[in-house]
């Protein structure tokens, strides 16, 4: 059973965010960009930690 996932914006500074993300990847080769991805997607699931509610965002990601 998979949770309901809200898609309320939640961000403090969505774009400060999205600016750092995109600096992350600057320099970086397809490959060790998708391993960035990789590790950021493993770290924000620990902060988040509850399978269920994993597991529902998941499923939205991969609808969506």
């Amino acid at each position: 059973m998979t949770m309901q996932v809200s898609t309320d914006l939640n961000f403090e500074d969505a774009d400060a965010f999205y600016e750092s993300l995109l600096d992350a990847h600057q320099g970086l080769s397809r490959e060790q960009s998708e391993s960035l991805n990789a590790r950021l997607v493993l770290v924000l699931a620990n902060q988040i930690g509850s399978t269920q509610a994993l597991m529902g965002c998941l499923k939205m990601a991969k609808e969506s």
